[in-house]
């Protein structure tokens, strides 16, 4: 009898993790590997499933494509794990169990170094090797990412009109998944695309599946499936281990039973022992075909009153010319200069300081805690840098959820520069995000919820930037880039320091139909040594050979140097003015009296009406 034959009148049981169950017995690396290199073992533990009462067998090759096998160089063994993983569940199976073939979502909630194209790839080939293979149909499980999702199961049905689908999606939150889509519009979505069963599996144990299935709709378009883990994690003795407790999965079955769920497996953590416990409680009873879904009241985030008025740097730089002034925070603890030089700054006309976020690896003053200090202290307003180098995601949403509650709303959203490139090289940077995926994070919290989909209560207002490299040869390139970050998110830019007058005029007419204002980076130079090692040391920096020349005619006199370097920002901002409202001044050295001379002539030219094009 067809699987979904099965399905239509009775409850089937699914079996355990493969992975973790492998792992609890001492083995390490890639599991899928060992379809190879110790099949005896997989076959072995196929057939532990089945004895327990598993009516579904799932092969061993959820990681089993390219780009995570080339995490243990095996991605030339692409074909011959996967074939070898569906002959294994095949020979345990002993007829008595279907097998179906296993893909397990590759988008995480982590940045991809690979684009979405390739990944999608990997997933279309592991998909036709086991299309090829004697399968009962194919287990989709532990999708984050529902678009990656949806286009699997689409691919899936373009080449099979007819096989099984299960399609199972990991939740962010209890009944949401990341982005904030409701467990019953992804259902939906899933529906409509081809998937046979939809369910939930992974990050969570039974009671929070549980949560998440009373707020979904049955319908009689598919079969709905759950495989929860066995609980959360736990890490001893240098190994995650998770609690054993089949009974309690005993005593879950029938609730599963009772939200209408028709296959019941388990996901990490589990072992035989849950399955057997899961079939002596539900298998092959009756499903429930109706209930009534709890009805979740899902708050419509406000968004959140300042105190003062609020008004976007971004929407502030489109009717009027605005300079934003870098000031980088103190390498050491004496904070004196920085709070003055912020002052200075706003006192000279600044509309905003924007405090850097440990550049170039270097470790500095918490941002967070000398914006907080300005606002304090100083009439300055502060626009924070946020690097995805030194925080992880949990850590890059507090400190951002931080900065919301002191009342900072400008902020620039960069990658980072690599931690090999600072004061501590054999430090680990973490990019868990890139500056792109952080400008889409920080959206979704000006949408009310946290990257998982888990409502904040209220919205935040960030007033979101981009950083943009002009200084490149293909500079179309560059904007297409630019024009990704404005789909995250993005409402405005900043620039790396230009000092070719001529790149002014081609940054404008590269930018000038880009859906955000930018603002024209510029640095003054204070040596001949400065000009040198900024041009041929700083990644993204270039100096015109006019520039270089001119400081370093002004030999040791530091005070030439000084007036020559100022003479060469005033003019790179006369030729700024005639094409943006935004100038990007950047403070050498926290020698802030450069900065703010600067930003009174802006604000002086500005006042004497420059010609604009």
């Amino acid at each position: 009898m067809n699987v979904l034959e099965k399905l239509d009148s009775s409850i089937l049981i699914g079996d355990g993790a493969m992975g973790t169950y492998l792992y609890q017995k001492g083995y390490k690396g890639s599991f899928e590997a060992m379809n190879l290199t110790d099949p005896e073992a997989v076959e072995h533990a196929h057939r532990e499933y089945a004895e327990a009462g598993a009516d579904i067998l799932q092969t061993n090759t959820y990681a089993a494509n390219w780009v995570k096998l080339a995490g243990y160089g095996l991605e030339d063994k692409v074909q011959d794990i996967n074939r070898a993983g569906v002959q294994l569940a095949r020979n345990a199976s002993g007829g008595s169990a279907y097998v179906f073939a296993t893909v397990g979502g590759i988008k995480g909630v982590q940045v991809s170094e690979h684009s979405d194209d390739f990944l999608r790839e990997a997933l279309q080939e592991q998909v036709d090797i086991l299309l090829a293979e004697p399968v009962d149909g194919l287990l989709l499980e532990t999708f984050y990412d529902l678009p990656e999702l949806l286009q699997i199961v689409r691919y899936i049905r373009s080449r099979d009109a007819e096989i099984p689908i299960i399609a199972q999606v990991a939740l962010g939150d209890v009944g949401v998944m990341h982005g904030g889509v409701q467990i019953s519009e992804a259902f939906s979505r899933l529906e409509d695309a081809g998937a046979s069963v939809v369910g939930l599996n992974c990050r969570m144990g039974p009671y929070h599946i549980l949560k998440s299935l009373e707020q979904a709709e049955l319908t009689d378009r598919a079969y709905y499936s759950a495989y929860p883990n066995a609980s959360l994690p736990n890490w001893y003795d240098g190994r995650y281990v998770y609690q054993s407790n089949p009974e309690y999965f005993y005593k879950q079955a029938f609730r599963f039973k009772e939200q209408g769920i028709r296959l019941i497996g388990g996901c990490c953590g589990t072992t035989p022992e849950h399955v057997r416990m899961i079939a002596e409680a539900v298998k092959h009873d009756a499903p429930e075909k109706t209930k009534r879904p709890v009805k979740v009241e899902t708050a419509v985030a406000e968004a959140t009153a300042d105190k003062e008025p609020f008004v976007p740097l971004h929407e502030k730089v489109k009717s009027e010319k605005t300079v934003i002034v870098e000031l980088d925070p103190p390498k050491k603890l004496k904070t004196g200069k920085f709070i003055r030089g912020s002052q200075a700054l706003h006192d000279a006309g600044a509309d905003a300081v924007t405090l850097a976020d440990n550049s170039l690896a270097s470790p500095r003053i918490d941002n967070l805690a000398m914006g907080a200090m300005l606002k304090q202290q100083t009439s300055a307003r502060p626009l924070l840098h946020i690097a995805c180098r030194d925080r992880n995601l949990i850590g890059l949403q507090s400190h951002l959820l931080g900065l919301h509650t002191i009342g900072v709303r400008d902020l620039l959203a960069i990658t980072g520069d690599p931690s090999k490139v600072g004061d501590f090289p054999g430090a680990k940077s973490v990019y868990d995000a890139n500056s792109v995926s952080l400008i889409s994070l920080i959206r979704e919290m000006n949408e009310g919820r946290l990257f998982s989909g888990k409502s904040l209560g209220e919205k935040t207002n960030f007033s979101i930037g981009g950083a943009f490299n002009p200084n490149v040869l293909h500079i179309d390139k560059a904007v297409k880039r630019l024009e990704k970050k404005v789909n995250a998110g993005a409402h405005y830019f900043m620039t790396q320091p230009v000092y070719d007058i001529n790149r002014i005029k081609t940054i404008h007419e590269a930018v000038k139909e880009l859906k955000a204002p930018v603002f024209i980076g510029i640095m003054p130079l204070v040596s001949a040594g400065n000009a040198e090692f900024l041009h041929n040391e700083v990644p993204g920096i270039q100096l015109t050979e006019d520039t270089r020349k001119r400081m370093a005619a002004c030999g040791d006199d530091a005070e030439a140097a000084q007036r020559e370097g100022i003479a060469i920002a005033k003019e790179l901002i006369d030729e700024t003015l005639r094409y943006f409202n935004g100038i990007y001044l950047i403070t050498p050295f926290l020698r802030y009296e450069i900065t703010a001379e600067l930003t009174k002539y802006v604000r002086e030219e500005t006042s004497a009406g420059v010609t604009e094009i």
